[in-house]
């Protein structure tokens, strides 16, 4: 194998060109936006098991120098009580970094240019034609192109999933709303890198300070029905206030003071995830990152999921022909993904329970987070790109 297309230019599909390339194998990044995406989703975390995957190819520098160490989570009540405190921290004493979306995007993206990676913006796929010999992607301009291998690496609302599976389920409404900003107001006591989450009466809410100054933040406004196409994207800056008012009114929190002190407009977006997909591959075609398991931010793993499926795929392509490398790349990482996926939708469907759930959980998370870290496991994998992907 030479040459291979990855359809989707936001984390997988970056990370896997520069995989592949290190694995000997040509990549061509298609990104049907006309640049690296924006700012959608403000702020995200990348954590250890990421960045040690990003580390496996030489890449970690790239997106550490857009980021900044966040070595602790702490979880408050709505009456500003201290419920307890998670570390971000793997084997080796490395942690986890917090940066804006659209940084990571433009550092990952930077990184793959500077290898000699070609990224085709503005170049949507729109049909995947696979023989035995070969892969000829269709894009919407008419254009086709063949290569041995096509990767899909183009999110939540995969084409190339679409494709691959015609009758493969839609995505599952995660219910809860999102919104999020870039505060001018620091809370007395925060510290920097102290990732401070507040499990509000009627909503949850987190808010980190940065070393630049100001104070990121977020809320989830709970929402059991799945939103008509749109109402969120279309709700107005006064609106997205009135609601967090409402809903942050009277907890003991600075959720107010940081949304009163963010210069709007304040948007919103929902959010989805990927619980299982019956077909992670068909002949030359595979899906990594969120086409295959997109996962609820409150899991805060889906970039770095992402970025091991990337590398866990191309050592496979080293190692292994089609279609036993596709084979291995789904034995190795299907398990592991979906459990995640799981984790991530039990976590947002517990950030607004009714009183009566509210109360034994802020009377029972002291002692269970003095007792266990619930997400050690996932950070503790590790990716070593001289290993070969399937021991002998």
């Amino acid at each position: 194998m030479t040459r291979a297309i990855v359809v989707g230019g936001g984390v997988a599909g970056p990370v896997a060109a520069m995989a592949l390339q290190r694995a000997g194998i040509e990549a061509t990044v298609h990104e049907a936006h006309a640049g690296p995406a924006g700012d959608v989703g403000a702020w995200l975390g990348l954590q250890v098991n990421g960045l040690d995957a990003l580390r496996a190819i030489g890449a970690e520098r790239a997106v550490a120098d857009v980021g900044f160490e966040t070595p602790v989570i702490e979880f408050r009540s709505w009456t500003g009580k201290v419920l307890g405190a998670l570390p971000t921290s793997g084997p080796g004493g490395s942690v986890g970094l917090s940066m804006r979306r659209s940084d990571l995007y433009r550092a990952l993206h930077a990184e793959a240019l500077r290898r000699g990676v070609e990224v085709r913006y503005g170049s949507r796929l729109a049909d995947v034609r696979s023989t035995a010999a070969a892969v000829t992607a269709v894009f919407a301009d008419g254009t086709a192109e063949d290569a041995d291998l096509l990767v899909g690496a183009d999110g939540v609302r995969s084409t190339v999933r679409a494709l691959l599976d015609p009758g493969a389920a839609a995505p599952r409404f995660v219910p809860v709303l999102n919104t999020a900003g870039y505060s001018e107001h620091v809370p007395p006591g925060a510290e920097v890198g102290r990732l401070t989450m507040v499990f509000g009466r009627r909503s949850f809410a987190g808010y980190l300070v940065a070393p630049s100054g100001g104070t990121w933040w977020f809320a989830n406004p709970p929402r059991t029905r799945e939103p008509a196409a749109g109402e969120v994207a279309g709700t107005s800056d006064a609106a997205w206030r009135a609601l967090l008012s409402e809903l942050h009114r009277g907890d003991r929190s600075p959720v107010l003071g940081l949304v009163e002190a963010t210069p709007g407009p304040l948007r919103g977006w929902t959010t989805y995830d990927v619980p299982t997909v019956r077909r992670w591959s068909a002949g030359r075609v595979v899906l990594i990152g969120d086409a295959a398991h997109a996962t609820s931010p409150a899991a805060g793993q889906g970039s770095s999921l992402a970025v091991e499926d990337a590398v866990v795929l191309a050592r496979c392509l080293r190692d292994l022909p089609l279609p036993a490398a596709l084979q291995a790349f789904e034995g190795l990482r299907r398990a592991r993904a979906e459990r995640v996926v799981a984790q991530g939708f039990r976590t947002s469907s517990a950030k607004s329970p009714p009183a009566v759930g509210r109360v034994a959980r802020d009377l029972l998370m002291p002692f269970v987070l003095r007792r266990r870290d619930p997400n050690a496991w996932v950070r503790a994998h590790s990716v070593d790109w001289d290993a070969p992907a399937v021991p002998a």
